[in-house]
Parts: structure tokens; C-alpha cells; sequence
């Protein structure tokens, strides 16, 4: 019987031949990640265990959710993690001025491969399964407990075959793509599953498309979420990964629970309605819902690709005067070019405010807190009541185009509106 492309890499880091849905298996990790949340009580699991870390270049730490720090609590946070990196001379940390978005910067670092095995302290560490990696989310406990032995357990999770075919529209990107299939499947739909990307499609989806889609996958309460190695990925890591890896894909006669199909030519520019992801409808049906705020940016739409998009919509505009936008570059170096294609210049002149690299106000931390009755469209990838602010706001996710049409128009709006 054949393996997954999960299946694979589990079985390859557990020193095995096959391994089968529901085996529990014990795996050697290529990364461990943390960040200036969960890091600094990973820091005291780690230290319970009273051995040196297992290997100083296998694990990251990048302050990046309340940085710079808003308050006390979190400078003391990220001074956590700044003392341990000097404590255990760890190569992989980033300073305020050096760091950016984690699930956006590692990639962009080179230090995610195809075939390797990711585990991190955050929920949306399964980013990296655009570049055919195993990557999840584990407890800041598990995250300390490995950063010491360097290893962990896995129950072998089963899979769910995503069939994507065709083309996108113009305006349509990897957020309608994974809007669409959390509105058919649920967020529940894949829980404890992994989502595989397959298909003539993916090869239609630039790697921003398949980052914002992998992303997302545990809002489907997927384990992970995995992409083929193909030739648009090869470029990618071609400039920035130096180590040998090496890619896996599905058997032909792997097993998969079942098999989703999507045309990527007949999806539109889409929007999850609060208080869900699962809550989708067109852009195009909510023009009635006025906003108050839209945020561009985050893990899951901060890179390049996104601020291009965005500014295409907003450049020549300007922000309508009821709405607050907030432009927030997923890393340093993402802002230092979008300021050199122009694109910052666009939004500031729009009236838009851009941000330092930071979750802030994904996780509602700051840098764009909602109040009660206040609507935001964000390019985020959570809309739970009071994820953003008060339990009486709503949060409204979507795509930067459909964010920035939005910031424009004063209302969810689909990009062809305002592009008319």
C-alpha cells in the first residue's frame, strides 16, 4: 500500500519503511520554533529538564507578536527569549529591526526544505507545507521539552486529497482558495487530517497562493496542510535554501479518506463572515456591510505578492474617510522592497498607516484593536468573537484585494467595484 506525501516524511523521521494512519511514532524534528508568547514558558519546560539544547541551528526564535513590545509584560516576554538565544548561543534569532512575521520570515531565511519535519510553538507553523514540508503546531511544553532532546511524537494523522484544477481570475488568490474549501468542508472537516494539495492547479498558484493556503489548513483543524515540490518551488528555494533536501510525493495508490475537488476558475473573491472561517459568501453580496477598519497583512497575507496586490487596488485612491487601513509588512526585508516597487508610498499617500513587521493586531495585541460594534475586513486567518478586540466587534477575513477594495469603498467590496 502506498504513502501520502505526510505519510512519507513521518515514516523517514521515525527511521521507518511505512508507517499507516493512527500508528504513533516517535520523530527526529529539523526545526523547532518559538516565539515571544510561547517561547518564554517553552523556556521554563526546557529548563526543567536540566540538558543543553540539542542543536543551536535547529532552532528559531523570532520575537514577532508584541514586538516592539506594547507593555511590561511583553518586554519581560521578549527579554525571555533574547537571554536564552545568548544563554545557548542560538543562530537563528532576530532582533526588533532584523526580525518580521515568523511563518513569513523562516521561509524567506531559508530555513524551510522539502522532506523536513517543523514542529513550532504556534498554531500556523503548517505554512511550511507549501514547500512540501511536514510542519505543525504543538504546547509550548512539547516545544521545550524538544528544543532539549530533539525529537517528538506523532499520531499519524490520515488525509484528505484537495484536487485543484484550472485557473484563478483575475482578483481571485490563495485566500479564496482556502475560504472556499474551509466554507465546504468546515472547521472542523479535517480535524486531526492532513490536507494534501494536489492537481494540475497548484502549478496555476504562485508560492504567496500556496503559503496563505497551507496556512489555513488548521482552521479546517487539519493537522497540516502539504504542496508538491514542482519547478515554481524549486526557484523559490533555489535562492535561499544551500543544504540538500529531499522532496517527496503521494504514491499513486495512496490511501486518502476522501477526495475534494475545486475548479480554480470558477471561485470569486471571497469573504468568512464572523464569527467563523466556515461563514463564507462572495464579496460581491456584502457590499451592504460597511467597515470601519481593514488590515492587510499577518502570517498569512503579509509577503510581497500580498502588498502588490493591495496596492494595485489602492494606488491613485484614497482610503474612505470612515475607515482605518493598516499596512503591515510581513519582514524587513519585504518592507525595504514594497518601498522601493512603491508600494508604500501608495498607501501612504491613499491614507493608510504601515506598520513594522508584527501579529499585533491578528491576535487583537495591538497596533489595531477593534471596539465594541466596529467591523474590520483583515487578510488574517482567525474571526472568532473578539479575536481582535471587544467581544461585540467583528471581524470580517479575506483577501488583500478584497481588503484593499474594501479600505477604498467603505464596504466589503469585490475588487472588480472599485477597479471598474
Amino acid at each position: 500500500m502506498g504513502m501520502t506525501m505526510t505519510e512519507k516524511i513521518l515514516a523517514r523521521h521515525a527511521g521507518l519503511d511505512t508507517v499507516v494512519p493512527g500508528q504513533l511514532v516517535k520523530c527526529r524534528v529539523d526545526l523547532v520554533l518559538a516565539n515571544d508568547i510561547t517561547g518564554a514558558p517553552a523556556i521554563v519546560e526546557f529548563d526543567k529538564i536540566g540538558r543543553p539544547v540539542f542543536d543551536r541551528d535547529k532552532i528559531a526564535l523570532v520575537p514577532d507578536h508584541f514586538i516592539p513590545n506594547k507593555d511590561i509584560k511583553s518586554a519581560e516576554q521578549a527579554k525571555a527569549l533574547r537571554d536564552f538565544a545568548k544563554k545557548h548561543a542560538i543562530t537563528h534569532y532576530w532582533e526588533v529591526g532584523r526580525m518580521g512575521i515568523e511563518h513569513v520570515l523562516l521561509p524567506e531565511e531559508g530555513l524551510v526544505a522539502p522532506g523536513e519535519l517543523i514542529i513550532g510553538a504556534d498554531s500556523h507553523t503548517c505554512t511550511y507545507g507549501a514547500l512540501g514540508a511536514f510542519a505543525t503546531g504543538v504546547g509550548h511544553t512539547d516545544a521545550g521539552a524538544s528544543m532539549a532532546t530533539g525529537d517528538t511524537w506523532f499520531k499519524v494523522p490520515s488525509a484528505i486529497k484537495v484536487e485543484l484544477t484550472g485557473k484563478p481570475q483575475k482578483w481571485v488568490s490563495g485566500k479564496d482558495v482556502i475560504l472556499t474549501l474551509i466554507g465546504m468542508i468546515g472547521v472542523e472537516g479535517a480535524r486531526y487530517q492532513a490536507l494534501e494539495f494536489t492537481g494540475p492547479g497548484v502549478a496555476a498558484l504562485s508560492l504567496a497562493d500556496r503559503f496563505t493556503i497551507a496556512n489555513m489548513a488548521v482552521e479546517a483543524g487539519a493537522k497540516n496542510g502539504i504542496f508538491p515540490v514542482d519547478i515554481a518551488a524549486e526557484n523559490y528555494l533555489a535562492a535561499r535554501v544551500t543544504r540538500p533536501y529531499t522532496a517527496v510525493a503521494a504514491d499513486p495508490d495512496a490511501v486518502y479518506e476522501r477526495t475534494v475537488a475545486i475548479d480554480l476558475g470558477s471561485l470569486v473573491p471571497t469573504v468568512a463572515l464572523p464569527h467563523l472561517p466556515e461563514n463564507v459568501k462572495p464579496a460581491a453580496d456584502l457590499a451592504h456591510i460597511a467597515i470601519d477598519q481593514a488590515v492587510i497583512g499577518s502570517c498569512t497575507n503579509g509577503r510581497l505578492d500580498d502588498l502588490a496586490q493591495a496596492a494595485a487596488i489602492i494606488d491613485g485612491r484614497k482610503i474612505h474617510p470612515d475607515v482605518r487601513a493598516i499596512v503591515i509588512p510581513g519582514t524587513q526585508q519585504i518592507y525595504s522592497e514594497a518601498l522601493v516597487r512603491g508600494y508604500i508610498a501608495a498607501f501612504i499617500r491613499a491614507g493608510a498607516v504601515v506598520s513594522t513587521p508584527t501579529c499585533g493586531p491578528c491576535l487583537g495585541g495591538y497596533m489595531g484593536i477593534l471596539a465594541a460594534g466596529e467591523r474590520a475586513v483583515s487578510t488574517t486567518n482567525r474571526n472568532f468573537r473578539g479575536r481582535m478586540g471587544h467581544a461585540d466587534s467583528e471581524v470580517y477575513l479575506a483577501s488583500p484585494a478584497v481588503a484593499a477594495a474594501s479600505a477604498v469603498a467603505g464596504h466589503i467590496a469585490d475588487p472588480r467595484e472599485v477597479m471598474k
